[in-house]
């Protein structure tokens, strides 16, 4: 179709990705941070409390081209304590999280140790300081998204995510776009 549009956001925390909160509470929403046109619609959803790479567009066929296949999504998160080689091949292998009221094994994945810590800024709302103990970081891509699946998956080894950043959605990557930053784009180059 002509004229679609197709966007990269840098989500920051505590936004919702959506467009239209229909509960009274208020909430912060994706249409604050940019003008986007009518019709956009995000391609998957990061939490409120996560960060990073959201892909928009106004093609609901190229949406449902990018969740249909089963596109890699990678997340450096930052978790609570210092996480050792063991918890990350539990990770690798699957481990049992809880989703829609019974018990799931997260399909095998590829994870790993980050050794420096990230560059992402400071985020708006502080997560905690040295006083609380140590904190370390780990990349986890996976292909499927179960609901809060990467904190869940953290949680079943022992190390709680304090912080989570999508980083790369197939071959698109987050790169230097800061918070609330977006770059709108002619399509969405998933594969090489």
């Amino acid at each position: 179709m002509p004229n679609q549009r197709h966007f990269l956001l840098h989500k920051p925390h505590g936004y919702l990705s959506q467009f239209v909160y229909e509960l009274k509470r208020k909430k912060k929403l994706l249409g604050e941070l940019y003008p986007f046109p009518d019709g956009t619609m995000a391609i998957g959803r990061l939490d409120e409390d996560s960060e990073g790479l959201l892909l928009l567009t106004t093609d609901g066929k190229m949406s449902e081209l990018v969740r249909s296949k089963k596109v890699e999504k990678e997340y450096f998160v930052q978790v609570d304590g210092i996480i050792n080689q063991e918890a990350i091949e539990k990770i690798k292998l699957g481990v049992e999280i809880g989703f829609d009221g019974s018990k799931y094994i997260t399909k095998p994945c590829q994870s790993y140790i980050i050794d420096e810590i990230p560059d992402f800024g400071l985020r708006a709302k502080k997560i905690r300081d040295e006083r609380h103990g140590p904190t370390s970081w780990a990349s986890i891509t996976v292909t499927e998204g179960k609901f809060r699946q990467v904190r869940k998956m953290t949680a079943a080894v022992g190390f709680p995510t304090l912080r989570l950043i999508r980083v790369r959605v197939g071959n698109i990557l987050l790169n230097d776009l800061k918070a609330g930053e977006v770059e709108e784009v002619s399509t969405f180059q998933l594969t090489k």
